[in-house]
């Protein structure tokens, strides 16, 4: 009796010291956590759990021989655990032994086939859904038949959670991985693996709410790896590779070995023009597992997404020289390979991902996709390979050749480029197809067009619903981004891209690209403008969609900027020696000037150019909250409400713009010099009507006043009262563009009031002006 009392408090005190453990290890603790592990009086022989716990921890800290004894061991004590088994076989492959880990695998196998009645515990038959998913399972079958009843049997297992999250990234299926960690945070809000797991699936879609959930996930336990590892990543996506090699420096303290923090230092190597340090990184990251596709897979993903398509398709194919049927190398491979133009293996290998995992989701979504393009019409010259539907083909196919002809021989010559061979066009009347064909996923919406190198790929005009753009100038933007591409050989930093092909739509023609208007006035003189060096990450993680155009437009401001202080010659020397591996930190002093001196003059050039925007008129915003105008307290007028819905019969929209998240979205300039709409040519400033209202102290007209007075009068069908207001903006601010400029509200006046023909002049003079 007494020796059975004497069991159960041992027991008591057992449980007690693995949930230390289990806290410890969840937290971050992972020294506490082993030490409590090694303890010798831990009962290892009668609960598989603590031999679990005690692998996991050396794994995380890179003790990977340490963590196959634990394992090893265990098995000898408890022949029948698949839980082990599983395990063992990320310990076996961890420390060098793949055969080991094959092996295992095929045991597990075995003794469910054989004993299926003894795994029928909700752990066991998530260890065996694992088996099954590495044995090449259908994904969708294991979802069914083992994770399912086992999350009925136990809904709060976390483990389950995160291996059915982790099965739907492994497949793309973001929406999925989504939606599972967002249930499993409503039981373990706390837990840092589910947080980390939560931000990868918006990672394609919304990197601030990714951001946010790193931070939290990271403030639970700070020596959280994945998270550690995502966020590198992050910010090797936005250029910041200082603070990404500081990111990475965390990983390797907490795990000396870790195989993606040595895969990502290779990445950041590479990008250096580093190959020693390349060569070494890579070495470290396969010391234990010396063919672990993983790593070269992983290496050669993060150089596609940095526009490097030819050196991460190698890396893809040394990965696959290790494990031949490494789907993940494999999808990846086609899409670098649709990206490089070389199609027939591309479109190949995408088929054949997907006959073997239909579940992988931008397989399944490019095999369907190739059924449609094979609809398309095909319409080529010597330089150009251009892909459209039938239907825009015969409407502006020629077109579109002969306006790429003439970016050709005006971009080639510009910038000293010859290109080796012809550029492939793919207009798509979809927007789903395009995003397809670029991202691999249908949702993707925002982006215009989207240029790899010698491929691009377009939305057409059909797409673009009730945000237009000109197709035209989308076409010369992208095949800029082909010219600048090329000739720096794919290592271009995203704002000097970006930046080159904006100023070059607007050198074109000076109603494409964009340029200053009320909105970026008052950011570039508020507190949005960002620093040069910090301009890539701009585009990752915008306050908003106006801010991601607001970012295109100040990277076509620095080019300007670069351009007219130093001269355009200089800006070719830069990406000369991009091409040759320079790093634009240091291509960028060599030429001009240190980047503190350039950020520094650009924020002076920028807010010239902001102060310079219709001078002649009053830029105080009034007060949100008197209405009043707010410049010195001397003016009290009123400020008319904003009208949100259309009025009437007027054909324009009487709402304040809603900005558009587009990656190539053009805000458009007029010209001063053309007439005015419903006015002749003999119009003077003397002839508009001087007006009361919005006028300020100053003598200067307000133009968010007249602006809100104009659009309050349009919308109650006042249409002659609001023709003085909108000829005075004219009058003051020529160059306003957007759907609803003082040009386009003067037009619904005139429609409103049957004036046909001034109200054709209004829109004709604001069509030649606006190319979109």
């Amino acid at each position: 009796m007494l020796a059975a009392l004497l069991c159960g408090i041992v027991r008591f005190a057992c449980a007690q010291e693995l949930e230390e453990a289990r806290k410890h290890f969840l937290t971050g603790q992972y020294d506490e956590c082993l030490r409590v592990c090694a303890k010798p009086e831990v009962d290892v022989s009668r609960n598989v759990e603590w031999p679990l716990l005690h692998a996991q921890a050396l794994l995380v800290v890179g003790r990977y021989p340490q963590a196959e004894v634990v394992v090893s061991n265990a098995l000898l004590r408890s022949t029948g655990s698949i839980q082990l088994r599983i395990l063992g076989v990320d310990t076996a492959n961890a420390s060098g032994n793949p055969s080991l880990a094959s092996l295992r695998l095929r045991e597990i196998n075995e003794l469910a086939g054989s004993r299926p009645w003894a795994y029928r515990d909700p752990p066991d038959l998530l260890a065996l859904g694992r088996a099954a998913l590495l044995l090449g399972a259908d994904p969708k079958v294991v979802l069914e038949k083992l994770f399912g009843p086992a999350q009925k049997a136990d809904p709060n297992l976390r483990e389950l959670y995160l291996a059915s999250g982790e099965l739907a990234l492994d497949k793309n299926d973001y929406a999925l991985a989504a939606k599972t960690f967002a249930e499993a945070l409503k039981k373990f809000p706390d837990d840092a693996d589910i947080l980390c797991g939560q931000a990868r699936a918006y990672a394609p879609s919304a990197r601030g709410k990714m951001l946010e959930l790193l931070e939290t996930a990271l403030k639970k336990n700070n020596n959280h790896v994945p998270s550690m590892l995502q966020l590198a990543n992050h910010l090797i996506d936005a250029e910041a590779y200082a603070e990404a090699g500081e990111t990475l420096a965390r990983v390797l303290k907490v795990n000396p070995w870790h195989r993606e923090a040595w895969a990502y230092q290779a990445v950041l190597a590479h990008l250096r023009s580093d190959s020693t340090g390349e060569t070494e990184a890579r070495e470290k990251a396969l010391r234990f597992w010396r063919q672990n596709p993983l790593v070269d897979h992983l290496i050669g993903q993060k150089l596609s997404q940095k526009y490097r398509f030819a050196e991460g398709s190698t890396y893809q194919r040394q990965s696959l020289a290790f494990d031949p049927g490494f789907l993940s190398a494999q999808i990846q491979l086609a899409e670098d390979l649709l990206r490089l133009g070389e199609e027939a293996e591309g479109w190949q290998l995408a088929a054949e991902v997907n006959r073997r995992d239909g579940y992988n989701v931008t397989a399944y979504n490019l095999v369907t996709l190739r059924g449609t393009m094979q609809k398309f019409q095909t319409i080529t010259n010597e330089d150009f390979i251009l892909r459209m539907s039938l239907h825009e083909a015969a409407l502006y196919g020629d077109r579109a050749l002969g306006l790429l002809a003439r970016a050709k021989a005006r971009l080639t010559e510009k910038y000293d480029v010859k290109l080796a061979s012809p550029t492939l066009i793919e207009i798509f009347p979809e927007q789903k197809d395009f995003a397809v064909r670029t991202f691999g996923m249908p949702d993707n919406p925002g982006f215009l067009g989207v240029c790899f190198g010698r491929v691009v790929t377009a939305n057409s005009p059909a797409s673009q619903g009730g945000n237009p753009a000109n197709w035209e100038a989308v076409l010369w933007h992208e095949f800029c981004h082909v010219v600048t591409l090329q000739l720096t050989r794919n290592r271009m930093p995203r704002w000097l891209s970006e930046g080159i092909s904006v100023y070059e739509e607007f050198q074109a023609n000076p109603t494409w690209g964009q340029t200053m208007n009320p909105r970026y006035r008052e950011m570039v003189l508020g507190d949005d403008l960002t620093p040069v060096s910090e301009l890539s990450a701009a585009f990752l993680t915008p306050k908003s969609d106006l801010h991601v155009q607001f970012a295109y437009y100040q990277s076509s401001l620095v080019v300007e900027y670069l351009a007219g202080k130093f001269g355009f010659e200089k800006l070719k020397a830069i990406l000369r020696d991009l091409a040759a591996g320079l790093d634009i930190n240091d291509a960028l002093p060599k030429h001009t000037a240190s980047m503190k001196t350039i950020e520094k003059e650009f924020a002076v050039f920028a807010k010239a150019k902001a102060e310079a925007l219709a001078p002649e008129l009053d830029w105080e915003k009034p007060d949100a909250k008197t209405g009043f105008l707010r410049r010195d307290g001397l003016s009290r007028l009123p400020s008319p409400r904003r009208v949100e819905e259309e009025a009437g019969r007027s054909p324009i929209s009487t709402s304040e713009p809603v900005a558009h998240s587009t990656n190539d979205l053009h805000d458009l300039a007029l010209h001063p010099s053309e007439p005015l709409p419903g006015a002749t040519n003999a119009t003077t400033k003397s002839a508009l009507p001087r007006l009361k209202v919005g006028t300020q102290s100053s003598g200067k007209a307000n133009y968010w006043t007249l602006m809100e007075s104009a659009r309050k009068l349009v919308a109650e069908n006042k249409w002659n009262e609001a023709k003085p207001p909108l000829l005075r903006l004219i009058e003051l601010y020529p160059g306003q563009s957007g759907p609803n400029n003082a040009y386009a509200l003067l037009a619904a006046a005139h429609r409103g009031l049957n004036e046909t023909k001034p109200e054709r002049t209004a829109l004709e003079n604001w069509a030649a002006l606006d190319a979109a």
